[in-house]
Order: C-alpha cells, then sequence, then structure tokens
C-alpha cells in the first residue's frame, strides 16, 4: 500500500511545472526561447498549418504560428487543447499573420460558456500570469488578443 501512494504521490509532483509563465492547457502563448519549445503535443512533424515560432519581441516569449486565417489556428489534433478561440493577426510591423489567444469580448463570452470575466483576468488565468489582453498593433485588421 506505501508503495501505490508513493507511486501515486511522485507521479502527481512530477507532472507539476514550477514555471508559473506555462499557459495552463494552451500550447499558443506559453513561453519559450527557441521555437523548438513549442507545440511539443503535435507528433507530426510539419503538421501545423505555417512556421512555428518563438516570437521573442515579447516577454518571455510567445509559442505561436504563422496563418492565413483563423482556421490555420488549431487546425492540427493536438495543437489546441482548449475551447479558447486562436485568431490569427497581423503582429506590430512584422507584416507577418500569427495565431494568438484571442481575448475578444465575444470570443471571452463563447470560452467562458455565456459568462463574463475581465479581459485581463482571462488572458492571465488561460494564457499565462504576464498577459494582459492588447490589440496587436498590425494596422486595419487588428485583433484583441492575449500578450505580455
Amino acid at each position: 500500500m506505501r508503495t501505490l501512494v508513493a507511486l501515486l504521490l511522485a507521479s502527481v509532483l512530477g507532472c507539476s511545472s514550477s514555471d508559473a509563465n506555462v499557459a495552463p492547457g494552451e500550447q499558443t502563448g506559453s513561453s519559450c526561447t527557441s521555437a523548438t519549445q513549442c507545440y511539443p503535443g503535435v507528433t507530426e512533424a510539419g503538421a501545423i498549418k505555417g512556421t512555428v515560432m518563438c516570437l521573442d519581441r515579447v516577454t518571455g516569449g510567445y509559442c505561436t504560428h504563422t496563418c492565413a486565417s483563423d482556421g490555420d489556428c488549431c487546425a492540427v489534433t493536438g495543437e489546441c487543447r482548449t475551447n479558447f478561440k486562436q485568431v490569427c493577426a497581423p503582429f506590430e510591423s512584422t507584416g507577418q499573420q500569427m495565431c494568438f489567444l484571442s481575448c475578444e469580448d465575444s470570443d471571452i463570452k463563447n470560452a467562458l460558456g455565456g459568462g463574463t470575466m475581465d479581459a485581463t483576468a482571462y488572458c492571465q488565468q488561460y494564457g499565462n500570469r504576464l498577459m494582459g489582453c492588447r490589440s496587436t498593433g498590425g494596422g486595419s485588421k487588428n485583433r484583441k488578443v492575449c500578450l505580455p
């Protein structure tokens, strides 16, 4: 019995993370220092639609990938783990469209089953504690997304 309890305790502790900046359920938005740290749950190499990247222009890095439309975000099994909406949006002056965790009011409401939540609190709870809700800064196609 002691062995079973010890094994169970070790497995629970072994699965916990001491990194408070890791997204609790999603891979997009997870902290990173290189693209190789992003989307480890996707086992088929090259399956993600677009180029995987660690966006280092934001504090702590941000796992994402390039996209042409919202449909490219969460298009592959294992890429997204929750029903939290991700959107394809231009990022600042890079000229590239990338997938981001959305914090648009309608997307928060849908994610919470009709409930409401402050957008920054939503980003910090479902993205990471360093995030806030802000514009992608990509010109006329701006979207409200969770970013550090």
